[in-house]
């Protein structure tokens, strides 16, 4: 490089055009430099130089070189380079290519001894999979070029902070729409006009970059979001269920939603959620069911963020979250198991529950009244809204285990809340049956209902919450979660004493519903600690069985 020319300038990561050693103009591409130089120089001799830039580089690049060959053109693309600018490591990586897209994918994989999938063959993309030592999963793509060369292909992309490519052989930067720029004024731009209305789901990708990144959204950009909204009916459901997974996995998912809604997106995207704006509601609720619903989802990922492993709750100055983690705070390692399993594994059960949060009281609005007295009521609204949830998820194509799981969560949600006015208004504990039928309920996706309450009672109270009845919510969560956890056999699913056969056996009846009634009923003062061995359950089911289907319902 030439005297007086250094790494560390306004011009790192650019392209330069020197004349005699100084600099006399600069691009995002060789060519750039070169065309703004002839501009004034045009009869000089221009040399063109890549000014280094200090990157965070993710460490299966320098394998991917060495795999390949040194004369092979191949370039990293989009978001992946987006995070090398700041110092993040992406777990997906896009390659672009000029051929052989597929090839090269199997070639990587092959040396990596990692799985691969010929992802689209039209578009000659191979997809490589490496799954690490943890579990975690990095997705590799190799693709052809979207158009005849490479700046064509980051001209087609969605934003110009996406439209990077980094060249893995001479670590330089390709830059055709200053999208480095605007990564440093933290910028969201369309590469162009017709971005949106080109994919409408890059709507909803504006909005998770925006909230991910604390971005800003272009004006311009913004106002081709909201012309493009009505096309999203257009995109596939997987495509938009994919986006809002990621919005709700990210950071600030309420100002995400927020977003979406005041763009005008939410008629197009999830129309069930519009009637919930301006629903009024009466007190303790200082909020309308949709702004409640927004402060249900910052107040959630503000829960759960308190409760993950290595929190510092010494650092908190918020009294509530102090006592929430000094109540709960020794569950850590049970959350973090809890949310890594995987009823899907493209998708998060953390996902699933703000999903959850999102539609926990999307039947408010079909359920209103108002009573004489002037409150207002919202009857049912939990299990109609697990109903209308459950139709999203099979419109999202979601799995059954995960719409089942949606619907627990949804249906169970006002179940901490009678929990709490019963401890409040008759110091009343919840009972050993009570807590038995609550689990049997919601299963597995009771966890998501405690926390789910939890953000529920702050955000209807929002500034407004109290100590003493936070503390009474975290009463309620500890005895829970303490008998889900750590005595698990004693109440929430107490071992079986006896089985259908023997209970026709004793009994001597045929198969039928009553079997069920009398085994649950057993169960059930089997956690109430009432029945503690085979013969006082076969003693029981005897007497209930000879007082009728009516004795105490079974």
């Amino acid at each position: 490089m030439a005297d007086g020319v250094q790494s560390n300038t306004p011009y790192s990561g650019r392209w330069v055009a020197l004349v005699r050693g100084r600099i006399v103009a600069q691009g995002g591409t060789p060519e750039q430099a070169l065309r703004a130089s002839q501009l004034t120089r045009h009869k000089e001799k221009t040399e063109i130089v890549y000014m280094p830039h200090s990157f965070l580089v993710h460490p299966l690049i320098e394998k991917i070189v060495d795999i390949l060959p040194a004369d092979q053109t191949i370039y990293l693309v989009g978001g992946a380079v987006r995070d090398m600018f700041i110092n993040r490591i992406s777990p997906d990586l896009d390659f672009a290519l000029p051929s052989n897209g597929i090839a090269t994918a199997r070639k990587v994989a092959n040396a990596l001894n990692a799985d691969f999938l010929a992802l689209d063959e039209e578009r000659d993309t191979g997809r490589v999979v490496v799954t690490e030592e943890n579990g975690n999963r990095i997705f590799l793509d190799f693709a052809t070029y979207r158009g005849p060369d490479l700046e064509a292909d980051l001209r087609a992309r969605d934003f110009t902070i996406n439209a990077l490519a980094y060249d893995l052989h001479a670590q330089s930067i390709i830059d055709p729409l200053d999208g480095a720029k605007d990564l440093r004024a933290k910028a969201i731009r369309a590469c162009s006009p017709t971005s949106m209305s080109d994919d409408p789901v890059r709507i909803l990708r504006a909005i998770r970059q925006a909230a991910g990144f604390e971005f800003r959204i272009e004006k311009e950009t913004r106002e081709s979001m909201k012309q493009a909204a009505s096309q999203l009916p257009n995109v596939s459901p997987e495509r938009l269920r994919d986006e809002l997974f990621k919005i709700l996995k990210g950071p600030k998912p309420d100002a995400a939603m927020r977003a979406l809604e005041m763009l005008g997106v939410l008629p197009y995207f999830l129309p069930e959620l519009v009637p919930m704006k301006g629903v009024e509601q009466s007190e303790p609720h200082i909020y309308d069911v949709w702004m409640h619903t927004l402060s249900v989802l910052a107040n959630l990922d503000d829960v759960i963020s308190a409760l993950r492993i290595g929190y510092d709750a010494e650092k908190t100055n918020d009294m509530f979250t102090g006592l929430l983690t000094l109540r709960l705070g020794r569950y850590r390692e049970q959350f973090a198991e809890h949310f890594s399993q995987s009823l899907n594994t493209d998708r998060s059960l953390r996902s699933l529950l703000f999903l959850a949060a999102l539609y926990h009281d999307v039947s408010k609005p079909d359920t209103k009244t108002i009573e004489e007295s002037g409150r207002i009521r919202f009857f049912d609204h939990d299990i109609k809204g697990a109903d209308v949830a459950v139709e999203r998820a099979k419109a999202f194509n979601l799995s059954n285990d995960e719409t089942e799981r949606l619907h627990k969560i949804i249906k169970n949600h006002m179940r901490i809340h009678s929990f709490v006015s019963r401890l409040e208004a008759d110091k009343q504990t919840p009972s050993r049956k009570s807590i038995y039928r609550f689990f049997r309920d919601s299963g597995e996706a009771g966890v998501d209902v405690v926390l789910l309450g939890l953000a529920d009672y702050r955000g209807t109270r929002g500034p407004n919450i109290t100590q003493d009845t936070w503390v009474l919510y975290l009463d309620i969560a500890r005895i829970l979660l303490e008998n889900y956890w750590e005595r698990p056999e004693e109440i929430v699913a107490p071992p079986r004493l006896v089985d259908g056969h023997e209970l026709m056996n004793e009994l001597g009846l045929m198969p039928g519903p009553m079997i069920g009634q009398l085994l649950e009923s057993i169960r059930e003062n089997q956690a109430a600690g009432k029945i503690g061995n085979r013969e006082q359950a076969i003693a029981f089911a005897r007497e209930e069985f000879t007082k009728g289907p009516s004795a105490g319902e079974l």
